[in-house]
């Protein structure tokens, strides 16, 4: 059987990177999102897959806006319409109060959507599809609470705590493998943080809420593939493929920390025993980081201009970060610098300012040195390339100073 896995939406995130578009009155990055969710839908569609999985995280957070719900809605409603099985996994981003109070994805059991599973418990939900019946065991975001109480982890450290909670989560899991058919392929469908991921953007989301899980969880033989949700970056974490175990990643780049990150979903052809899968790149807005140093330019606002037209930015979402010196920045054009980034999507701009106190020291300049004040300014002025140009005049000045200084220094002595 065919199967699309696909996770980590997030739909309504990012808006700090768009703008509202004037002839729908949304933000921008809603419409990037909705637009790739749609090239998901259309591959399963055009595929005639047999089963979407979905694993975890539809929002950016458990009360999404309504029109933000609705988006995301229309979407999976077209699976609806193609008599394709879906399972909604939930995710920490859709849970409320750390898992307590329910999920935003619940509504689509409440309602009774023909053909959707929403899976917000750790249960085995059998499956029949076009190809035949299918198992999976669905494993949405864990807390402490959920498997522990707060006096159980009393006095005990974070590692404790966390071997405690495998312990438990492992003795349900095994209950659970211990009821399936043997007969019939089986997917263990999870939004869980797992010890040898690769982590992006999610680094920071789950502090406190919840805890890691080692490998060997994951890796039973009674598992034909294992579909994972909540890391950003997709990755196969078991290289012997057997079973594979998948983060197919997030849909769209949720900001900077994953710009260089390919985003798409898994396609999954599966039988019992056997697993072919294939992650596929979708065509998703670029983001493009510009850093330049200027504070050894003498001419920073044209090496500045110089530098964003090495890129190609027309409707990327780009960050320009320039470094320069305190005195530079009257040398910097800002409204330059509007115009030569205004073919973005959109864009930032962030100056940062060199301290010349954090410069290397000179060695010959140190505080033992017994250097005469004019070899040092000489010392002093090589180091300088923005100053060679008038390092002679300087010198001149500097032993004009230090020649009237000792004509003072004469005179008030032969005065006492």
């Amino acid at each position: 059987m065919k199967i699309l896995h696909l996770s980590d939406i997030h739909i309504g995130s990012g808006f700090c990177h768009g703008r509202v578009n004037p002839a729908t009155g949304l933000n921008t990055r809603l419409e990037d999102f909705v637009k790739t969710l749609s090239l998901c839908i259309d591959r399963a569609i055009a595929d005639h897959v047999d089963l979407v999985l979905f694993g975890g995280d539809a929002f950016p957070n458990a009360t999404p806006a309504p029109y933000v719900q609705e988006a995301f809605a229309n979407q999976f409603r077209r699976l609806v319409d193609a008599d394709i099985p879906t399972v909604l996994l939930v995710g920490n981003h859709d849970q409320h109060s750390q898992g307590l109070g329910g999920a935003s994805l619940n509504i689509y059991r409440t309602l009774g959507v023909p053909g959707f599973v929403v899976g917000d418990t750790l249960t085995t939900h059998r499956i029949s599809t076009q190809k035949g019946d299918v198992q999976i065991i669905t494993l949405p975001w864990l807390t402490r609470s959920t498997l522990m109480t707060r006096q159980e982890t009393q006095r005990s450290s974070l590692a404790e705590v966390n071997q405690l909670l495998t312990d438990r989560l492992e003795v349900v899991i095994e209950g659970e493998i211990r009821r399936l058919d043997p007969n019939l392929p089986t997917v263990l469908l999870a939004h869980l943080m797992a010890d040898n991921a690769t982590l992006g953007a999610e680094r920071l989301l789950a502090v406190g809420k919840g805890f890691t899980l080692p490998l060997s969880l994951l890796t039973r033989p009674c598992f034909d593939y294992v579909a994972l949700g909540h890391v950003h970056k997709h990755q196969n974490l078991n290289k012997s493929n057997d079973p594979p175990v998948i983060y197919p990643g997030s849909i769209e780049r949720v900001d900077f920390s994953e710009e260089k990150e390919d985003k798409g979903y898994v396609m999954i052809d599966l039988e019992k025993g056997k697993v072919n899968w294939e992650f596929c790149p979708l065509p998703v807005r670029t983001f493009r980081t510009i850093e330049i140093d200027l504070s050894k330019q003498d001419d920073p606002q044209k090496v500045l201009l110089k530098g964003i037209t090495k890129y190609d930015i027309q409707d990327n979402v780009v960050r320009l970060i320039y470094k320069l010196r305190s005195e530079q920045l009257d040398l910097i054009d800002n409204s330059s610098l509007h115009q030569a980034l205004s073919i973005a999507h959109t864009y930032t701009i962030q100056a940062e300012l060199v301290s010349q106190l954090a410069k290397p020291r000179i060695p010959e300049l140190t505080a033992s040195s017994s250097i005469d004040p004019m070899s040092a300014l000489k010392t002093y002025l090589n180091n300088r390339e923005d100053l060679k140009e008038i390092m002679p005049s300087m010198l001149e000045a500097a032993q004009n100073l230090l020649t009237d200084d000792e004509g003072i220094c004469l005179v008030s002595q032969g005065g006492k």
